[in-house]
């Protein structure tokens, strides 16, 4: 057993902040929150952890390992005016260019930039058309390397290969979930990976790829992760070729339940909003990605049910996340403060037990041990009626001290439990391979 010592514990629902606080954790879960613990469990490994900000594990809602090598990319990237292009010039053949060694080392690189910037667990949506069959099972092993708890899928498409692409999109999925439940059973393995069944859009999903991921949510007990209304592009291609608003279509199929994340959703309908509340599902909101690629603002976010807040892809910084997110609504002209934006934040847990089967995003006893801890000395009092503005305005990714996953340190004192020198060292060899790639594509 290890016993945290002397924690400021900070729970954001609902939202608490307490000095004094003795946190004990027995193997992977939280086993008593009190005072004056140690006297009642002396054989425990005690880590005085000096009045530090001690909080349930943040997690990003969505995300794309992916684009993990992009940064900086220095391929030739044709004037892309409007969305379809900047997917076609950049990010459609960026995903064309990774094989296994650049999934790989993109996924663990983001694994752990994503603990070092205080996140527990990841989201994440996968493309590599040209590695499909296996992508997940690598893309797994980084995250367990790494130590992150997470999500994966991959993005049914048709737009490469026709028919055959979306065949091999779905299969992944299956035999992703089908490799999961394995693992579970088998027990040799920390249980830190599930699986969505992930399209990439629906105007690149045919009613046909519909029909099989129905399928594939029907054999595997998942649901689906897919962008939708990112553009309006998405939405007239709907009303075009199949006569019906996007969820209500995915609808249609039995696709939307409450394991169901759709990522942007900027132009659905009331009716489709109507539909996702009623099912119980979630909409993850990228306001940093959104702004990036000039698609529009979010203007109906109050009246989704469940909002998380994921990145799509511009890292795993969720302080910095949720600020935009607040500063963005508020430039908008919404009504919505920083208390809105912290549940949205917290709700991501939701996502997890649904998933994983277990309690997060509480410091309560059977709840996961998966923390985030924060050196964070605030010239102003902490208070739980204030914890929402300290983080809209004060705390951030430069804070994080330590992250637990799984009652074990991933990341303590500012340090991973291994070297990651060589790992960077060979990311930015595989990046400048996949770069020069990109090009050959064009």
């Amino acid at each position: 057993m290890i016993l945290l010592q002397n924690v400021t514990a900070v729970q954001f629902e609902p939202c608490f902040v307490k000095e004094g606080v003795d946190i004990l954790i027995d193997g992977t879960t939280i086993k008593e929150v009190g005072s004056n613990l140690r006297s009642e469990y002396p054989q425990a490994e005690v880590t005085d952890m000096k009045g530090k900000l001690v909080m349930p594990g943040i997690v990003c809602s969505h995300n794309h390992f992916y684009s993990g090598l992009a940064r900086g990319v220095m391929a030739d990237i044709k004037p892309s005016p409007d969305f379809i292009s900047i997917l076609k010039n950049l990010w459609w053949r960026l995903d064309l260019a990774l094989d296994e060694e650049a999934v790989y080392y993109s996924g663990l690189i983001c694994s752990l930039e994503a603990i070092k910037n205080g996140c527990s667990s990841v989201i994440d949506h996968h493309a590599s058309p040209n590695y499909i069959a296996g992508s997940l099972k690598t893309l797994r092993s980084g995250f367990i390397k790494a130590g992150l708890r997470g999500m994966t899928c991959y993005e049914t498409t048709d737009r490469n290969a026709g028919m055959k692409e979306m065949q091999a999109g779905v299969e992944e999925n299956i035999a992703f979930a089908q490799l999961i439940d394995a693992a579970k059973k088998k027990g040799d393995e920390p249980y830190l990976v599930e699986a969505h069944i992930g399209a990439h859009a629906p105007f690149t999903v045919t009613n046909e790829g519909l029909s099989m991921m129905a399928e594939a949510v029907k054999v595997t007990g998942r649901g689906i992760h897919v962008h939708v209304a990112e553009d309006r592009y998405d939405v007239a291609h709907s009303h075009h070729h199949y006569g019906q608003d996007i969820v209500e279509r995915l609808d249609s199929f039995g696709l939307i339940n409450d394991k169901t994340l759709l990522a942007h959703g900027l132009f659905l309908s009331d009716r489709d909003i109507e539909i996702l509340n009623a099912r119980g599902g979630f909409l993850a909101h990228n306001a940093r990605s959104n702004m990036n690629n000039n698609v529009g603002y979010n203007h109906q976010l109050a009246k989704f049910d469940n909002v998380v807040l994921g990145t799509d892809g511009i890292g795993a910084d969720m302080f910095e996340e949720l600020k935009f997110s607040f500063f963005k609504h508020r430039d908008s002209g919404g009504p919505l403060w920083p208390d809105s934006f912290l549940r949205n934040l917290w709700l991501g847990n939701d996502i997890l037990a649904k998933n994983f089967g277990a309690k997060f995003g509480r410091l309560e006893a059977g709840n996961k041990a998966d923390l985030t801890i924060l050196d964070y000395m605030s010239p102003t009092p902490l208070l739980a009626d204030n914890l929402p503005g300290h983080i809209a305005f004060g705390i951030n990714a430069g804070n994080v001290n330590s992250v637990m996953v799984e009652g074990r340190f991933v990341y303590q004192d500012r340090q991973f439990p291994f070297d990651v020198a060589p790992i960077y060292a060979e990311a930015r060899k595989v990046a400048q391979r996949i770069w020069t790639n990109m090009d050959k594509l064009s």
